[in-house]
Parts: structure tokens; C-alpha cells; sequence
């Protein structure tokens, strides 16, 4: 009996030795692969959703209309990045990621794929709404006067029962999975994010106050989902990770009040910080912070 007590005795001492010799190896091995974890290179790419063009303050106006508190720069503020290369550009489509863009006013952008390095980590990339017209598509569909007095943007984009819009989509799509691979090839160890786009209007429109008759509201936000759904898929497909901004800005659409919207009408207004008819304002860029980050795995003060 006096043996097995001393043998369990000894037993106890070494299990609680073993657990606080345990405590600082755990900590240290933590510590080594934190250490191990490369930095954190950011690149933003993409197109005025993602720049948020002329959101003040501006970091650069006359080439991309570049915002210094669009959601890329917001996000580095909050992570502090070892590096950090933004160059989403006002009128950016897919084709100036690897070509030139001439400035909105002046310069030339280089191309955004020169920004990628094989030691990029992070990547977030908005782009598709120029590469199919969607601007166009939006100012299209204005009527200022009531049905029947103008012309339906649906029913032009769906004369003789084809959807000419929605086949144009279709036809783009591809070049997503393209621009993946694109970016992967320059950056293989980085984590892309494909940033959608935000909800613009409100199921039936809000007429006359944004002069779009209901079924040619319906109509457009039916191209900015699908669009958005065919960037997902491509995602899926290639890799990458989309990030959902329309379903979080619900709610939020050009047909709110000043508190309450996100994205501007056909008349911008300062008091939203958002010049940019049809686009983020400054409340739509500073809440897809959490979106994406949370898609990007990143904390605040984060460093890796």
C-alpha cells in the first residue's frame, strides 16, 4: 500500500510538472507559427465601385477618382498591412488590368495587374459592372414622365423575346474565372476575394423620386444579381472566394432617406458624401468593411 501511494504521489508530481512545462512550449510553438506567417501584402483591384469614386477625401482625383476612404483603404487602416497597393480606378473594365487606362480627367492608370507580386497575400477585386454597361444600362431606364409616356429599358433589352442584357452577361462571365487565374499566375500564395456588388434598388422602384418605372426597376437590379451570381459561380469554380455585398446592403438601396442609403440616386448628395450618381456612398463603402473582411479572415489590428 505505502509503494503504490509514493508510486502515485510521484505520479501526480510528474503529470503537473509535465503540464507546466506544457504551458510555455504550447505558447512558444504558437508564437513560432505566428512568426512563420508571411506578411500581409494587400492589392485592391477594380473599378469605381471599389475606388470609391469621388468619396472624399480623394487620394488621387483626376485619373481614377481614387477615395481615400473607399473599403481597400478603410480595411488597411484597420489590419495595417506590411503592404498595401490600391489601384481600383474610376471606369476600370477588365480589360485595363492588363492594359493602360486614360485617366477620367488626366494621366494614364498603369495596368491593375502590375500591382500583383509573388508575395502578395490578399487580394479583393471589383470589377464587371463597366465590362457590361451597366451605367448605361441605369441611365436607360430613366423616365421622368408616368408609363406610357417614354420608352421601357426592359422592353427594348427584350424585344422579340431574348434577353439581350442577361445573354451579355452570360457571354462575360468567363472572364472572371480568366481574371482569377489571371491574378493567381503573378500572386500564387495570395487569398482572392471577388467583391460583388451592392443592392441598388428596391423590389418596384421608388417613382418619380428615382424616375425608373417598376418593372424597368425590377429589370435593373435583376442584371446587377445576375451579374453578381455569374462572379460567384466563377469564384466557385476557380478557386476563389466571393464576397456577398448585396444581401447586407438590403434595405440600403437609392430609394432610402439620407440616413439610410447606400447607394445614391440620379441626383447625389453631399450630405451622404456619395457624387457619384448610381454608386456607393460613403456609408456604402465603410459598411462592406465587415463583409469583406470577415471573408478576407482579418481582424482589426490584425497583421497577418
Amino acid at each position: 500500500m505505502q509503494k503504490r501511494s509514493v508510486r502515485a504521489r510521484m505520479v501526480a508530481v510528474l503529470a503537473a510538472t509535465g503540464l507546466l512545462v506544457a504551458g510555455p512550449v504550447a505558447a512558444q510553438a504558437a508564437t513560432a507559427r505566428a512568426a512563420e506567417a508571411p506578411p500581409l501584402v494587400y492589392v485592391a483591384m477594380g473599378d469605381s465601385y471599389a475606388a470609391g469614386s469621388l468619396v472624399l477625401p480623394a487620394k488621387e482625383l483626376f485619373t481614377c477618382a481614387r477615395s481615400a476612404v473607399n473599403y481597400p483603404s478603410l480595411i488597411a487602416n484597420q489590419v495595417h498591412p506590411a503592404t498595401f497597393r490600391d489601384v481600383t480606378c474610376g471606369g476600370a473594365t477588365t480589360n485595363h488590368f492588363a492594359q493602360p487606362q486614360p485617366g477620367i480627367i488626366t494621366g494614364t492608370a498603369a495596368p491593375q495587374y502590375d500591382a500583383l507580386s509573388a508575395d502578395t497575400t490578399l487580394v479583393t477585386v471589383g470589377i464587371g459592372g463597366n465590362d457590361i454597361g451597366l451605367v448605361g444600362l441605369a441611365v436607360s431606364c430613366v423616365n421622368l414622365l408616368p408609363q406610357p409616356l417614354g420608352t421601357s429599358c426592359k422592353a427594348t433589352n427584350t424585344a422579340g423575346g431574348l434577353d439581350k442584357l442577361a445573354q451579355k452577361i452570360d457571354a462575360f462571365a468567363p472572364t472572371y474565372g480568366t481574371v482569377i487565374e489571371q491574378i493567381r499566375q503573378r500572386a500564387p500564395h495570395a487569398k482572392i476575394l471577388m467583391v460583388g456588388y451592392p443592392t441598388g434598388i428596391k423590389k418596384g422602384g421608388c417613382w418619380p423620386a428615382v424616375p425608373v418605372w417598376a418593372a424597368d426597376a425590377d429589370y435593373l437590379q435583376s442584371a446587377l444579381t445576375r451579374l453578381n451570381v455569374r462572379m460567384a459561380e466563377q469564384a466557385q469554380a476557380h478557386g476563389a472566394t466571393y464576397v456577398d455585398l448585396a444581401t447586407p446592403s438590403i434595405g440600403h438601396d437609392m430609394c432610402k432617406g439620407l440616413a439610410t442609403r447606400w447607394i445614391e440616386g440620379l441626383i447625389p448628395n453631399v450630405v451622404t458624401n456619395g457624387l457619384v450618381p448610381l454608386h456607393p456612398n460613403a456609408a456604402g463603402l465603410r459598411n462592406a468593411v465587415p463583409t469583406v473582411m470577415a471573408a478576407a479572415g482579418l481582424t482589426a489590428n490584425s497583421k497577418a
